[in-house]
């Protein structure tokens, strides 16, 4: 047993320092960390050498990475940013979303998919990456720039947007009918959830925490340890909630980020819990959760699949560029802004890749399927930086780069990859 529980150890240990080295590595060339998490997981992993292996204590701390994870890419989503987004945003976000969902739902049909499977493709195809974009733009220095306005924007109603939809295929799934009337309680299940959520959220939970901390404050054991603490249980709070609905638990995390963003705490407390959630998140359990998700990859799809592949490929390039460029066009965009915001929100990121995981825990797709979505993921979020770039540069060079009075939105210099 001593024996075994050391080799779990050194285990854990070798996956924690190989993926924040590489993940250092991939920051320094301008990417996010999560890619040099995944490279090391696919090198050192069962898929090349095998040093690295999975192992029950690696499962648990990738699915509470998971949770963790999504509250704080809830945390990044301000929802009075969302209320006030003007139409250009809210195109861009309907267009980049609906035209790859929809093309990734026919190609599964097309590849003999089942209905489940082709569901899952079109949510891949549809995901984005909201601090991909942040960290790009700050890079850049043009945050004060309209596009850059509207590709955080739309990049946000794309975040909620695909955990909405989410919600909802989980529950036809665990429903298992395809009837209308199935379909509908599905539906409205996931929709009464977000909606008392946001009732609750938004209206109720800020007062709770202002009475909480008043509580707190006045029986002198107000810290930041214990405010973080409750932010833990009201997030596991939500989960419950969210589970006894059918959905999944990182519905309820990410929702519960939504809103602990909106919670009317002393800035020091809430910085407090903002940096903890995110050297948690993001320092320990998410590098475990990308390092093991790439032990479920298998490099045989390049030799055996890669029809599949670039099938895919090609769809996630094709619906997300067009469709975003397509609904910019009626805005006050121009035709080659709304072309350099379709390349920005082409990438996708961290919330594919839960998404596609959940998917292969629950028996929906399979390995193979599986590492083409990855793959996916990783391809086109490496070719974000350069090619929104050099549509910078080319909007530059037309001058039709149009300027704000100031940031339209606060991007985290430091954001993971939402």
């Amino acid at each position: 047993m001593v024996e075994a529980g050391g080799i779990d150890l050194l285990n854990l240990l070798l996956v924690l320092t190989l993926a924040w080295i590489f993940g250092l590595i991939v920051e320094r060339l301008g990417y996010p960390a999560l890619m040099g998490e995944l490279f090391a997981g696919i090198v050192f992993g069962p898929a090349v050498f095998g040093l690295l292996h999975g192992s029950e204590a690696i499962d648990v701390f990738a699915e509470l990475g998971v949770f963790l994870l999504m509250i704080y890419v809830g945390m990044e989503v301000d929802l009075h940013d969302l209320f006030e987004l003007g139409p250009q945003a809210l195109m861009v976000a309907f267009g980049g979303f609906v035209v790859p969902f929809g093309l990734g739902y026919l190609a599964g049909g097309f590849i003999g998919a089942t209905m489940e499977q082709s569901l899952f493709i079109g949510i891949a195809m549809a995901a984005t990456s909201l601090a991909t974009k942040s960290r790009i733009l700050v890079d850049l220095g043009i945050l004060d720039t309209r596009i850059a306005g509207v590709l955080l924007g739309g990049a946000l109603l794309s975040d909620v947007g695909v955990m909405v939809v989410f919600a909802g295929i989980m529950g036809f799934i665990e429903t298992g009918d395809v009837t209308i009337v199935d379909l509908g309680l599905v539906a409205g299940k996931a929709l009464l959830f977000f909606a008392a959520a946001l009732v609750v959220g938004d209206r109720f939970l800020p007062y709770i925490w202002e009475g909480l901390q008043t509580w707190m404050e006045r029986h002198e054991f107000v810290d930041k340890t214990s405010a973080f603490t409750v932010a833990l249980v009201v997030a596991l709070v939500f989960a419950f909630f969210a589970a006894l609905v059918d959905l999944h638990m990182i519905i309820g995390g990410f929702i519960a980020g939504l809103f602990l963003r909106q919670a009317q705490l002393d800035p020091d407390i809430y910085n407090h819990m903002y940096d903890v959630m995110y050297d948690l998140a993001m320092g320990f359990f998410a590098p475990i959760f990308f390092v093991s998700v790439a032990f479920e990859l298998t490099l045989s799809v390049f030799t055996q699949r890669l029809d599949l592949l670039v099938l895919i490929l090609i769809i996630a390039f094709v619906g997300k560029i067009v469709g975003s460029w397509l609904f910019a066009l009626p805005t006050k965009l121009s035709s080659k802004e709304g072309l350099v915001i379709g390349l920005g929100m082409n990438g996708r990121g961290t919330v594919e890749i839960v998404i596609v995981s959940i998917a292969l825990s629950a028996g929906v797709i399979g390995q193979e399927l599986f590492s083409v979505l990855v793959f996916t993921a990783i391809f086109t979020t490496v070719l974000v930086p350069p090619t929104v770039k050099w549509g910078i540069d080319w909007l530059a060079r037309a001058d039709e780069l149009v300027f704000t009075e100031g940031p339209t939105f606060e991007a985290e210099s430091e954001a993971g990859d939402a």
